[in-house]
């Protein structure tokens, strides 16, 4: 199996990286900095890796520790890649696009690189500099790690942001950042995979994907961009608005219920039965939007966020009909929790690609 050796691997970062890396089948190592560094065990995991990967840094703290933080870290990654029996071909530095910029944030960046591209030139490593915008994505750290997730997780709390500089955003979904750091995208590709916005566009785009989610649809997702950014949001928004009440509508002749709106791009449906004691599903999407809806019968679908052990899990029914969507990033699964058959439709936001599925094996 391929390994990559990673600082940051716990952060939000790193936390997208796992997730996309398990997809590759590559292993993923944690190198410790900071004040947990270990040279023993940092070499370790260094040594023979395929790549090492530094995204560890300090970026909201007093400018003293913004500087010693990213510098610091940086001199220990390079202290045991220099000490390795078995250097990395390939040393990665999760950089910044204010490395340039003059600020104490971007200096200390910038010194990181030099500090990197050093240590690399030393152990005959190719060391590849990847400076990266804005990041958004699934859980970041509302208040910290970016505009986006301050703003999706004041709108999912029934708050109103305030644009405070209305400035034009760089902005890079954390799944693509990640796939230019391991090697999945080339580096040519990050103009084309990062959008410019406004912040106050930014946020009326979010407000738009909470109105048609408030009510259970959901809104056009022709655009990649589109759809990182609505995954962004309605990862704050579970699991405190699931299940998805759908009503009902019953008569002598039977009943009838809708099962989603979609305003834009594709789709697909697809139907299930399942025995009794059967569960179904047991993996994640870095990217899908998935939707369970459980027709006739009893179910209890689980879900847990990657690299946690805490499960949420919901009973739901066909006599009183809801929708679970599965936040990217959490494995899931359903079972019939019933005695009789039962009947689940699935609706996704793709059309399913056997080449490039989307689904990745992992047990809730």
């Amino acid at each position: 199996m391929t390994r990559f050796a990673v600082t940051g691997a716990r952060g939000f970062l790193g936390w997208h990286l796992r997730g996309a890396a398990q997809e590759s089948n590559i292993a993923v190592d944690m190198i410790p900095v900071g004040r947990g560094f270990d040279s023993a065990q940092a070499v370790g995991a260094v040594d023979g890796a395929a790549r090492v990967i530094h995204i560890a840094g300090v970026n909201r703290a007093a400018d003293n520790e913004v500087t010693a933080g990213n510098i610091d870290f940086a001199e220990q990654l390079a202290s045991a890649l220099r000490a390795t029996d078995a250097p990395p071909p390939v040393v990665v530095y999760a950089n910044s696009t204010q490395a340039a910029n003059g600020s104490v944030y971007g200096e200390a960046k910038a010194r990181g690189a030099e500090i990197l591209a050093g240590a690399a030139s030393d152990i005959g490593a190719e060391f590849i500099d990847v400076r990266l915008p804005n990041l958004f994505g699934e859980h970041g750290r509302p208040f910290y790690n970016a505009v986006t997730a301050t703003f999706s997780h004041l709108i999912a709390t029934g708050q109103r942001p305030e644009v405070e500089n209305d400035k034009e955003l760089a902005l890079l979904h954390a799944q693509n950042a990640v796939d230019l750091l391991t090697g999945a995208a080339p580096l040519s590709s990050l103009g084309s995979l990062q959008r410019t916005e406004t912040v106050s566009a930014l946020l009326e785009r979010l407000e738009g994907y909470a109105e048609f989610y408030d009510r259970g649809e959901i809104p056009d997702l022709a655009d990649a961009f589109d759809r990182d950014l609505f995954n962004t949001y309605r990862s704050y928004t579970f699991p405190a608005r699931s299940p998805i009440g759908l009503t009902r509508h019953a008569d002598a002749r039977g009943s009838f219920f809708e099962i989603v709106r979609s305003h834009g791009g594709p789709g697909q449906s697809s139907f299930s039965t399942t025995a009794p004691g059967i569960t179904r599903g047991d993996h994640y999407h870095r990217r899908k939007v998935e939707r369970f809806t459980v027709l006739q019968g009893r179910a209890r679908i689980s879900l847990r966020r990657l690299y946690s052990e805490d499960v949420v899990s919901f009973e739901v029914s066909g006599d009183a009909p809801g929708a679970v969507d599965m936040p990217t990033l959490w494995a899931h699964n359903i079972t019939n929790i019933g005695d009789d058959v039962l009947y689940t439709s699935f609706w996704t936001n793709d059309i399913f690609d056997p080449a490039s599925p989307d689904t990745i094996g992992e047990a809730v």
